[in-house]
């Protein structure tokens, strides 16, 4: 029997299922080795030496690897078939030495969605394990060691902040950046003005163009009352234009795409979509049979099939008509940090045929959405543009000129399948001629003031980490949860706000490694990564040229960085009259004693909830479990065992 590796269990029967009786299937359960944290500096890489990394076996693993090397010794053959990405190749690798496999010979499965087609076709044309993807890989894993390692303690041991890397720390840089301009907006006077004029016997608001001065705003209302006092009792129209104004279809789903329209569409949290996105994936049991339904969520690409755009034209012309197919294919010039990932096409569904209503049935409420968001723009790209016929109408008093603009639909286009997700909306205008006069029956001002840059949504910094070279696709969720975890950012409904300890992190890091947080810096990197995946460069080169310099610099920021002191609660320890400090830890913030470890007293903070127990009446308090899982109890524990539902917890957190 031939032994297939996969990363994930969710995978592990369909893929069974569809290879037949001569298969078995087996589960890595993501990465099986990892850096060590012994040598020099724990950093588990020898880089006096060429910088050869040792690897050890997460020990979570130990019992995946000791079922995969049982199974390998009793199979005809192993073939490996990892995630395709750089993530994927490097597993494959790993689990090929563990398993004592050659790399020349193993084959390797490659393949975008969960299907039967997809899984026969990866059989029938297997490669082997690219060794440049892998070193890719490699030197990525041994950069984000060195710079977290030497960094996460710099910083731990000076100013008590829990981590510091190469692509969270740029990120919550431009998030701290962003936060600095908003504290430092100030906000500018500017007047709306409009007029009511009746055009046979109906009320219509137009608004303010031009005065009679060649100005477009209105900054003061002395500007608005010089534009007032010049208005006649009526106003003329002096030109109207008719036009036809098309709206192209949006390319297909890349991973950060996704992540920016479920976020608007849905309210979806980056981490969540990435979730829901890897089920639909990894497949789900519709009508007895487990199937993938969307292609790899992890994608720079948007590059669609051409057997997919084959069989999405038929759909196309069969239930809309021959005039709702795109005659040329959108395309676009892709981006240097896309070069390595346009192997794999953009997010797509596996079967048209599967079609989100038939579907509806079998899915969660979040599957549903996302499921018919991705289905429609797959579709939505290989259909013509929407056209509407645009009419703006010039009207004047006295030099000062207004405006109406109003538009209708033509030709739905895309929007045939797309429009439910965009809002876009008729506004009728009726007949004007040249010449025409309209009574102005009334005058609306308003005060307003410029708003401060809006903060960025989760959606919004993936966005911006894709334009700048940030991060893969693989990281954009990962990364905004990180930095949640590490207390640096907090995220209400999907808007990211840095906390004081961010902020303070950032400007600490900026006083010495201000060169290594630059976006540019980063995206550079991504692009060496790129190089090295290509074969243009070797490792080793990129691993010399960065790590002399980078351990400079942190020489200087040790020397350079002040070491706050903790703050003080103002009491005495009871166990040896020493201050007690304010520390933080896994939970939160917590109590202990300044002279640790030689005195090891702790004291946790008593957070009260302003409810009261229904069992005993005493105070509600909010406590973390073993597995550091929030909870409210009574505070007269152990008296008391009082658990709140966690249910109420949430619906009361929420309000």
């Amino acid at each position: 029997m031939k032994l297939v590796i996969v990363e994930s269990p969710a995978k592990r029967t369909t893929i069974e299922r569809y290879l037949g009786p001569d298969y078995q299937v087996l589960a890595s359960l993501g990465h099986v080795r990892d850096l060590a944290t012994r040598g020099k500096d724990g950093l588990g890489i020898d880089v006096d030496n060429g910088f050869v990394p040792t690897y050890i076996i997460d020990t979570k693993k130990k019992k995946a690897v000791d079922e995969l090397k049982k199974a390998a010794k009793k199979a005809t053959e192993v073939i490996l078939a990892t995630d395709p990405d750089r993530e994927g190749e490097a597993i494959a690798w790993h689990l090929a030495d563990l398993l004592k496999l050659d790399v020349a010979t193993t084959k390797r499965l490659e393949f975008h969605e969960i299907t039967r087609d997809a899984l026969t076709e990866a059989i029938n044309n297997p490669r082997t394990i690219d060794m440049e993807l892998v070193s890719s890989q490699e030197t990525r894993r041994m950069l984000d060691r060195i710079i977290g390692f030497k960094l996460s303690k710099l910083l731990m041991r000076k100013i008590k902040s829990d981590s510091a890397g190469r692509v969270q720390s740029a990120v919550l840089k431009l998030i701290v950046d962003h936060e600095k301009e908003i504290q430092a907006f100030i906000p500018e006077e500017y007047w709306n003005l409009s007029l009511v004029v009746i055009q046979d016997g109906n009320d219509l608001e137009i608004k303010f163009a031009k005065s009679y001065k060649d100005t477009n705003g209105l900054k003061t209302e002395t500007d608005v009352l010089d534009v007032v006092g010049r208005l006649g009792m009526h106003v003329d129209v002096t030109d109207v234009k008719t036009y036809q104004r098309e709206k192209e279809p949006k390319l297909p789903f890349t991973t950060s795409t996704l992540q920016q329209e479920a976020y608007t569409r849905f309210g979806m949290k980056t981490k969540r979509i990435m979730e829901v996105a890897g089920k639909l994936y990894e497949g789900l049991e519709i009508e007895g049979e487990r199937t993938g339904l969307i292609t790899y969520m992890r994608t720079d690409s948007t590059r669609l099939s051409d057997t997919f755009v084959g069989k999405a034209s038929n759909y196309i012309i069969n239930n809309f008509g021959e005039n709702y197919l795109r005659s040329v294919k959108l395309k676009r010039k892709l981006k240097a940090t896309e070069q390595v990932q346009d192997a794999h096409e953009a997010i797509r569904p596996t079967d048209l045929k599967k079609t989100p209503e038939l579907l509806k049935p079998h899915l969660s409420k979040e599957q549903y959405n996302l499921y018919r968001l991705i289905y429609a723009r797959a579709l939505a790209s290989l259909m013509p543009a929407s056209k509407d016929e645009v009419n703006v109408i010039t009207f004047a008093s006295n030099g000062n000129s207004f405006k109406l603009e109003g538009n209708r639909n033509i030709f739905d286009g895309y929007q045939k399948i797309y429009g439910e997700f965009e809002s876009n909306k008729d506004v009728e205008v009726g007949v004007f001629h040249v010449g025409e006069k309209l009574l102005i029956k009334d005058i609306n001002k308003e005060q307003k003031f410029t708003q401060a840059p809006s903060r960025y949504s989760e959606a919004r910094v993936v966005r911006i980490m894709e334009e700048k070279g940030i991060g893969r696709p693989s990281t954009y969720a990962s990364t905004i949860d990180l930095l949640g975890r590490r207390k640096y950012i907090e995220s209400k409904k999907g808007v990211v706000t840095p906390t004081e300890k961010g902020i303070f992190t950032i400007d600490t890091l900026e006083k010495f490694f201000a060169t290594m947080l630059d976006s540019q810096y980063t995206a550079s990197m991504e692009q060496e990564l790129d190089d090295i995946a290509s074969g243009k460069v070797q490792k080793e080169t990129t691993l010399e040229k960065f790590y002399g310099p980078f351990i400079e610099l942190v020489k200087k920021a040790d020397e350079g960085i002040e070491k706050v002191k903790p703050k003080e609660v103002g009491e005495a320890c009871p166990n040896c009259g020493k201050p007690l400090i304010y520390q933080n830890g896994r939970y939160g913030e917590f109590i202990s004693c300044s002279s640790f470890p030689d005195c090891r007293f702790t004291r946790s903070i008593i957070k009260y909830t302003g409810d009261i127990c229904p069992d005993c009446g005493s105070p509600l308090v909010e406590k973390f479990s073993k597995a550091g899982k929030k909870f409210v109890g009574c505070g007269n524990y152990p008296k008391c065992n009082y658990i709140q539902p966690r249910k109420t917890f949430k619906a009361r957190k929420e309000d």
